[in-house]
Parts: C-alpha cells; sequence; structure tokens
C-alpha cells in the first residue's frame, strides 16, 4: 500500500481530550466500534482476542470506506451520517447510533498502536496508523494536524482478516491496556448484556474470536431469574429463555413510549458477573445502545432499597433521539443533566413502574416463603422475622413426601408469624419485671413466697417423673417462679387502682398460658393479647430506671 499523507482535521490538543483522555471504560470503548459497525450497516462485528500478545482486532462488513472517505469522514472529526442522510441509514434504515462524530476517538484511548484498514466494493484496501507514542510527541512540540501524518498500514498485519472480507473496516489495536484483556466468556457475556442491536435488526450478528454472542452467554442469569415485569410489551428474545420463572411474566404498561423489562434474583450475588467486580443492573438503552448503566442510581430513594439488590433490567426509550437533539454527554456514558425528557422518564419509572414492581415482589417473595422487602408495610417487621425464622425451622419437616405434611407446615405459618413475636414480647415483659425486683430490691410478700413454693414443689416432681438431675433455671429465685399476676402485684404503685399492670395481667394470664403452651390462639385472642400488651409495655417502660 502507498504512503498516504493521511492526517487529523483538528487541533491534536483538542484530540488528545476529546479522545484518550476522555473514555476510560473499555466497553463504552468498545461500543463505538460497533457502533460505527453499525451505522456502516454491517451485518457482522467479528472482534478478536490475541491476550498473549496483548492485541485485539475489531472487523465488520459495513459498507466501508474509500480513501476520500477515510480523510474527510473518519479523521475528520465532528463528521456525523446524520448531517448528511437524516436519522435512518439509506438501505436497512437503521437509526444512526452516531450524532457528534466524536466516538470514534474512544478507539484512541485504550492501546498504544491503532492500525485502520478499510475497502468498499470497488476499492482496494486504505487506511493509516495512529502512534499514541508519537501522537503524544506531536502534542507536546505542538505540531499542527497537517504536520502530523497517519503511519503506512502493513497489510501483513491484517493477511488473516481480509480473507473472503469483500467490504467493510477493520481496526487492529496493539499493547492494549491491561484492564481490556478479558477472557472470551466474560467479553460475550458483556456484549449480549450491552448491546442490543439485534431488537432492532436481528441480521446484525458479534462475534468473539468467530464464537457468535447469542442469549445464551447469559444463561447463569436467566437461570437464577425469579420473576420478570414486562414494560409496555416488550419482544425481546431474552424472555423467552428464562425457564425457571417462579411465577408468569407480568405486564407493566405507561403513557410514556419506554419498553423494557424489569426483572429479579433469587440472591443478590447471582447479579455479580463471575471473575469480575462488575454487577448486572437496570440499564438504559436508546436504539439498541447501551446509554447508561444502573439508572437506579437516578433514584437514591429506591437504590438504597433492599429491593434493589435483587433487580436488573433493560430500559429502551428511543424517544431521547428521536427528534435529533443529542442528550449524551461527550464520553457517551451518560445523559446531559438536567435534560426535561430524560427526567420524566426517571419519573415515570419511579411512580409507574417500580412502585407496582416492589410492591408485588414482595407479595411473590413472601408466598414462596422467601425474604422480602422489610420496608413494605404489608406486614410489619417483627411479622417478617418471626415468618424468616419459621421458614428456617420448618425446613426441617418439609424433607416429607407426603403433601398433607406440607399443607400443615403451610397452614401453621400465619400463627407462627403471631406467636413467636408475642413469646418474645411476653418473655421480655414477665424477665425485665423480675431483673427490676432483683435490683431494687424488693422484697417478697407471704403470699408470692407462697405460691413461688408450691410452683417450686411442683417442678421438683416433674423433674423426679422425668428423670431429671440437673438445674432448668438459671436463677432459682422465687420471683422466676412468678406469673405476671404475681409480679405485677409486687412492683406496681399504682396497685389496687383500676387501672394498673395488676389489672391488666388477669387477662393476659390466660391467653399467655395457651401462648407458652404453642396452642394456636383464636383471632380474638390474638387482638385482645396484643392489646393488653400495649398497656403492659408502656407500664413497664415508665417503672425502669
Amino acid at each position: 500500500m502507498p504512503k498516504n499523507n493521511f492526517t487529523f482535521e483538528i487541533s491534536l490538543s483538542v484530540l488528545n481530550h476529546l479522545g484518550r483522555n476522555l473514555y476510560r471504560n473499555f466497553i463504552t470503548v468498545l461500543g463505538e466500534a460497533i457502533s460505527n459497525s453499525w451505522d456502516a450497516e454491517a451485518n457482522n462485528v467479528w472482534i478478536y482476542i490475541d491476550r498473549d500478545n496483548g492485541s485485539f482486532v475489531i472487523k465488520d462488513d459495513g459498507s466501508g470506506m474509500n480513501k476520500k472517505d477515510f480523510q474527510n469522514k473518519f479523521l475528520k472529526i465532528g463528521y456525523s451520517k446524520r448531517k448528511d442522510g437524516g436519522m435512518l441509514s439509506p438501505n436497512c434504515k437503521r437509526p444512526y447510533i452516531g450524532a457528534k462524530g466524536i466516538g470514534k476517538l474512544a478507539l484512541l484511548s485504550c492501546a498504544e498502536k491503532i492500525s485502520i484498514v478499510s475497502k468498499t466494493l470497488t476499492t482496494e484496501y486504505t487506511g493509516g496508523v495512529i502512534n499514541n507514542i508519537g501522537l503524544t510527541e506531536a502534542i507536546e512540540r505542538d505540531l499542527k494536524p497537517d504536520k502530523y501524518a497517519l503511519g503506512k498500514v502493513d497489510l501483513e498485519l491484517f493477511v488473516q482478516y481480509t480473507i473472503k472480507h469483500k467490504k467493510g473496516t477493520i481496526i487492529r489495536f496493539d499493547k492494549t491496556k491491561e484492564d481490556i484483556n478479558k477472557t472470551v466468556p466474560h467479553l460475550k457475556k458483556l456484549i449480549a448484556l450491552y448491546f442490543r442491536f439485534s431488537l432492532i435488526d436481528d441480521s446484525f450478528n458479534i462475534h468473539v474470536n468467530e464464537e457468535k454472542v447469542t442469549l445464551g452467554d447469559l444463561k447463569d442469569l436467566s437461570e437464577a431469574t425469579e420473576f420478570i415485569w414486562i414494560i409496555n410489551n416488550l419482544n425481546d428474545p431474552y424472555i423467552g429463555t428464562l425457564s425457571r420463572l417462579k411465577d408468569k411474566p407480568i405486564n407493566v404498561n405507561n403513557d410514556l413510549r419506554i419498553a423494557g423489562f424489569i426483572a429479579s434474583v433469587e440472591k443478590p450475588r447471582c447479579l455479580k458477573i463471575a471473575g469480575t467486580e462488575e454487577k448486572v443492573g437496570i440499564d438504559l438503552f436508546v436504539n439498541g445502545r447501551l446509554r447508561e448503566r444502573d439508572i437506579l442510581k437516578h433514584l437514591p430513594d429506591f437504590s438504597t432499597r433492599h429491593i434493589a439488590s435483587y433487580l436488573y433490567g433493560q430500559i429502551h426509550f428511543d424517544g431521547l433521539d428521536a427528534d435529533g437533539n443529542d442528550r449524551f454527554t461527550s464520553s457517551r456514558e451518560g445523559i446531559v443533566p438536567g435534560d426535561a425528557k430524560f427526567q420524566q422518564l426517571i419519573s415515570i419509572l419511579k411512580k409507574e413502574i417500580l412502585e407496582k414492581i416492589q410492591d408485588e415482589w414482595d407479595k411473590l417473595r413472601l408466598e414462596r416463603d422467601e425474604e422480602g422487602d422489610d420496608e413494605n408495610p404489608r406486614k410489619c417487621p417483627k411479622e417478617r422475622r418471626a415468618r424468616s425464622l419459621y421458614n428456617l425451622s420448618s425446613k426441617d419437616y418439609f424433607s416429607s413426601s407426603n403433601p398433607r405434611v406440607q399443607a400443615w407446615i403451610k397452614q401453621l405459618q400465619p400463627d407462627a408469624e403471631f406467636n413467636i413475636p408475642s413469646y418474645v414480647d411476653c418473655f421480655l415483659s414477665e424477665n425485665l419485671i423480675r431483673k427490676y425486683i432483683k435490683d431494687a430490691p424488693i422484697p417478697l410478700t407471704k403470699i408470692e413466697t407462697d405460691i413461688a413454693a408450691k410452683w417450686r414443689a411442683q417442678e421438683i416432681q416433674n423433674k423426679i417423673t422425668g428423670n431429671l438431675n440437673i438445674d432448668i433455671r438459671q436463677d432459682d429465685s422465687d420471683s422466676s417462679l412468678l406469673d405476671m399476676n404475681g409480679l405485677s402485684n409486687l412492683v406496681d404503685p399504682q396497685r389496687g387502682h383500676v387501672n394498673c399492670l395488676a389489672t391488666d395481667a388477669k387477662p393476659y394470664k390466660p391467653i399467655r398460658n395457651s401462648l407458652m403452651h404453642t396452642a394456636l390462639l383464636t383471632n380474638d385472642a390474638k387482638q385482645r393479647l396484643s392489646s393488653i400488651y400495649v398497656n403492659i409495655k408502656a407500664r413497664i417502660k415508665a417503672l425502669l430506671p
């Protein structure tokens, strides 16, 4: 290939800021290359990773470039196909991704040397080499663009990639930064997650080391998915891969023209991408391209909720790019702050989608004896903790294959939600009074001493019957043998009055005794015990120092 004096059509110092210093995320860099192929009406993009030599190649079968295109379009910073051809590509009628014409400069940020060759159906390969070491020297010397020419391409480096390559562009990256040396399975998973162009054009395919990227690369995520909410009837083939859903998909509609899905996994750890520190979240896509990762960060009140650690999904809002306004930051990694249409999206997402999902998720999880949303008012925290404890204990009995036994266990669950925290309430109130009596100290009257002696004698007899010769009670004092009636008579300064602790202790005793003997209480008994305990707790709090 003869040497061509290709040069950048922009100040080299500006080029430095726009390209090499702006893009820090490898996926964003990769996204720019894939987006360029999309805009060039390619059907295929091939990514070849050579980890041993620290290089990789991106190749497509798009329309390609001749010498004039390479100089006046690729190297002209600010050139956008939208300016020449509108919002859609001429043949495929794909929405153009590129808007500002600076995204291609992201390619400068991830390797020491970048070699580009391209051809159309009627031309030979043309291109050049960008050496970042030489470019840095040119910038430091404040050279004008026409004084820094791209290097000559060595076509020998592209031999294996040009076989049967009729048209398109090939870019080779040598001496890449360490953070882009991903394993092939990891890279395929990231691409499957973050590049959903196939939702618009299913003829567009991406390959890594000749392996086609498919939804099968997300198998571990899809198999860990429990529930899914589909927004405005999104037709996404990924939904069809969710073979282990525990409930049918739920539709969520809204007036804003957005589509997508939000799904939940069994455990928060299922969202972590194996072998990395990356985590799957709810991402924003525009025309099939990732535009903002984890949009929940724009909803700080929701992102800190327990449910947020279980959710992932995709929000597709092509309307952000439908009116010709460029709402994307120069880094292409987010939306320009304060954009009215984006704020409308965030508002709809919160009020019409996430609030519905968080309530339904809690209900679905609880129905399956799983941990739900502690902040959901459907159940109080005590009931939730009791349910969790009951679920853990009941697992010891679920080994029974008898469906009747399993049904019995499920039937006992609602009562366990009441009985377990009620037992704790009784335990606390009575033992706090005993500690208060000992600390004061308050002497027992003859009546209480006689009652304690009666229970002590009965306990001794029960131990003999049970062939027990061990101590049972930590505290063997007489007060440990008294129930609420006896305890309240000792400590309540208002005893003898109509409204006092001793008054509440009388109806409390029979319900408490049934509770302590693991009886299932009637609804009336539950309500009465709850109302009585409100009074008892208030009086004990006033009594304690």
